[in-house]
């Protein structure tokens, strides 16, 4: 058998992603779309390995609005794809059919899956799929990829159609436009392929400027079209990309009224219902403060923090370190060595492992909220607020996925339209607490604040009102000015979570935690284990409890510690810390345990096996601004790799440069001091390096964020 290929499209939110799960199960590998940082999921059909599956990004047509429409089409056009698998949501059919109309002018055989057809049946509408089947003169077939439902059928019914071959595009449009396009046709892509025609004639219609380009057309041939479509533009008054777009749906609606008969009652379905509440104006805001405190909970407090003082207590604790110790010490192992393994390597990156169910956990339950729907809603209820600061509901996507991971926040950005919002949602995503900040807020709340799992959901809002508060700043300058765009989405319906694609997804993100910490994280506890090992002091030497000395470490530490001394923990071990996170942000944990393992080892502090509560500030005021630095400082060096590949070297340095903190707040507090809102004093204490603040400025900042908010 021939290698065949289908592509799996669709509008986003039409259960494209759960689809190609089911079909190729864990034959998928995830890279990039060639040039650019789009992500590229592709796999095996499970029946059959000579069947590749590659899953296009979330459309809503082939125009090149976005960066996800540019790849689609131009892989769909250039690439050897002998079938689309189209993905349409049953309970959006006229709104997802728009894109089918595009789909069949390739050229390609079209394969149509209805899906959620379990949903529509519930709602008690019907679609007629043979009147569909024959209008659109192509395989219509409904199924259901939640419950996996006709699903490998349709799949298969794509590879039948695949082996007849690329079909000659239907004519769907009016007499008047179907004429323009004949004209065009003839006049400058009649040396394609017939298949190839239909899609470039109705682009050349639409004076797309990328077909424009990609032909390069004598001037001449471009104004002889032009004279068809501008008499076409006359007789229907309206521009030649709007004429179409009416055209596609005037079609849509003629099949819609044959095809589709919706209930004729009008009562709510139980998405609508439950919309009633959890998007109310009033308690919409309410109800998501509170589950998000429950996310939190459930993986910081309670299960998560049982989890986390198993691993770090008990089976690092108690059972590996003393277990690896002992037997290191039995074969005689040199005692420097034994140190390296067991404070180092084992206490370094075991400090981070033990965090890893907390991760899973967290994970685990923002997958759930992302399956059922409820995450659509969230994105639906911010806008309001991110409105005020020039950006929509549609910014605060790519915040939600930066929850997990910053890198792939970044990425989700591109989906925005508007040049200005895009920058804008790139530079404050990296204030929402990613996965890898989580080991730092989880430490600092058992050490300093009794554990409480209201201090991660701080985390978490305390991020969007700097996201806010960074916006509304931004918004006053000339680069950033500007309304924002309108923002439109569908909201899928409420659904049963599957539960394979919940468990891929947790572990998808969670592996990427767990693979730092067999590679940043061990180089980094070996380096510190390193520097705190070796002394000037008396000549160079390797430290023990008998010879003593300050370490290199300490030497270094006490440099830097300078820099942090305004923000009130200028101890060497804590800037430490803070500069090693730099290359990895959960590197801080790491960081204190192996200095806190060393320390007790030296005999410097009476600290307990994997604690480092001696290492951290007491003060209160001190506890909670060191917890705001960490929870809001800049980016990693994987967010700052993608900040060069969108935006080159000056854009990556002046991003993060943005979203450093320590100079962030200063000009913060500087411009609001000028309208009133803050303690001018406060302000020159930050500013001339006085020392920490007292609780009274922090209140202050609090009410400051709670002004801009409302």
């Amino acid at each position: 058998m021939n290698k065949i290929t289908i592509a799996l499209a669709g509008n986003p939110n039409s259960g494209k992603t759960t689809l190609f799960n089911a079909l190729t199960g864990s034959n998928q590998y995830v890279g990039n779309w060639p040039g650019v940082t789009v992500e590229k999921k592709e796999g095996s059909y499970k029946k059959d390995s000579d069947v590749t599956i590659t899953d296009l990004p979330g459309i809503y047509s082939l125009s090149p609005y976005t960066l996800e429409e540019v790849v689609a089409r131009e892989y769909l056009l250039n690439e050897q794809v002998d079938v689309i698998l189209n993905i349409v949501d049953g309970t959006n059919l006229e709104r997802n059919l728009y894109l089918t109309t595009q789909f069949m002018e390739l050229g390609i055989p079209v394969v149509v899956a209805i899906n959620m057809m379990d949903v529509v049946e519930k709602n008690g509408d019907q679609i007629n799929i043979e009147e569909l089947s024959k209008k659109l003169k192509c395989h219509v077939i409904p199924i259901s990829a939640i419950k996996g439902d006709s699903i490998l059928e349709a799949c298969d019914i794509a590879i039948e159609e695949a082996k007849h071959g690329r079909l000659i595009p239907q004519h769907m449009f009016s007499g008047e436009v179907e004429h323009a396009l004949a004209h065009i046709e003839e006049a400058c892509v009649h040396s394609m392929d017939d298949d190839r025609q239909r899609f470039y004639a109705v682009k050349l219609f639409e004076r797309d400027e990328k077909v424009l380009k990609l032909l390069n057309l004598d001037q001449s041939v471009i104004d002889h079209i032009e004279k068809d479509i501008v008499h076409v533009e006359e007789h229907f008054d309206d521009d030649a990309e709007a004429i179409i777009t009416n055209e596609r749906y005037d079609f849509i609606e003629k099949l819609m009224k044959t095809a589709y008969v919706r209930k004729s009652d009008k009562k709510l379905t139980a998405s609508e219902r439950i919309d009633k509440v959890l998007t109310n104006r009033v308690l919409a805001l309410p109800i998501f403060a509170l589950i998000m405190w429950g996310v939190y909970t459930l993986s910081i407090g309670t299960i998560g923090a049982w989890t986390v003082d198993f691993m770090n207590e008990t089976l690092f604790g108690e059972w590996i370190i003393p277990t690896v110790e002992t037997f290191l010490i039995d074969i005689n192992c040199a005692s420097w060595l034994t140190s390296l393994v067991c404070d180092g390597i084992i206490g370094g990156v075991g400090a981070v492992l033990g965090f890893v169910p907390q991760m899973f956990i967290l994970f685990f339950l923002l997958s759930i909220l992302e399956s059922v729907g409820y995450m659509s809603r969230v994105a639906f209820i911010m806008d309001r607020i991110l409105r005020k600061i020039g950006l929509s509901g549609k910014s605060f996507i790519p915040m939600l996925v930066a929850s997990g991971c910053g890198v792939p926040g970044i990425m989700a950005s591109r989906t925005i339209e508007q040049d200005r919002d895009r920058k804008m949602t790139i530079m404050t995503t990296g204030f929402i607490p990613c996965g890898a900040k989580m080991p730092i807020v989880a430490l600092i709340a058992a050490e300093l604040f009794g554990g409480g799992a209201w201090v991660a959901t701080l985390a978490y809002f305390i991020g969007i009102s700097a996201v806010i508060t960074s916006g509304v700043i931004l918004k006053k300058t000339k680069a950033f000015a500007g309304e924002a765009a309108p923002f439109v989405m569908e909201l899928p319906s409420y659904h049963m979570p599957l539960i394979g694609n919940v468990l891929r997804t947790t572990w998808e993100r969670g592996w990427s935690f767990v693979k730092r910490a067999g590679s940043v994280i061990l180089l980094a506890s070996i380096a510190i284990w390193i520097l705190m090992s070796l002394s000037f002091d008396g000549g160079f030497h390797y430290i023990t409890e008998e010879s003593g000395g300050n370490s290199v470490l300490e030497y270094i530490g006490g440099i830097i510690a300078y820099i942090f001394v305004p923000l009130g923990f200028g101890n060497w071990q804590s800037a430490v810390a803070t500069i090693l996170g730099f290359m990895a942000k959960e590197e801080v944990a790491g960081a204190l345990a192996s200095i806190a393992e060393l320390s007790r080892r030296h005999g410097d502090i009476a600290a307990p096996r994997n604690r480092d509560r001696e290492l951290l500030p007491v003060r209160m005021p001190r506890a909670i601004q060191r917890f705001h630095f960490l929870n809001l400082r800049h980016h990693c060096p994987g967010v700052f790799q993608k900040f060069r590949a969108l935006f080159g070297w000056r854009g990556a340095l002046a991003g993060s440069l943005e979203n450093d903190d320590s100079q962030r707040i200063l000009q913060l507090l500087d411009g609001l001091a000028q309208t009133g809102l803050t303690d001018i004093k406060i302000i020159r204490r930050l500013r001339d390096g006085a020392g920490p603040l007292h609780l009274d400025g922090i209140f202050q900042m609090l009410r400051i964020h709670a002004i801009l908010l409302l």
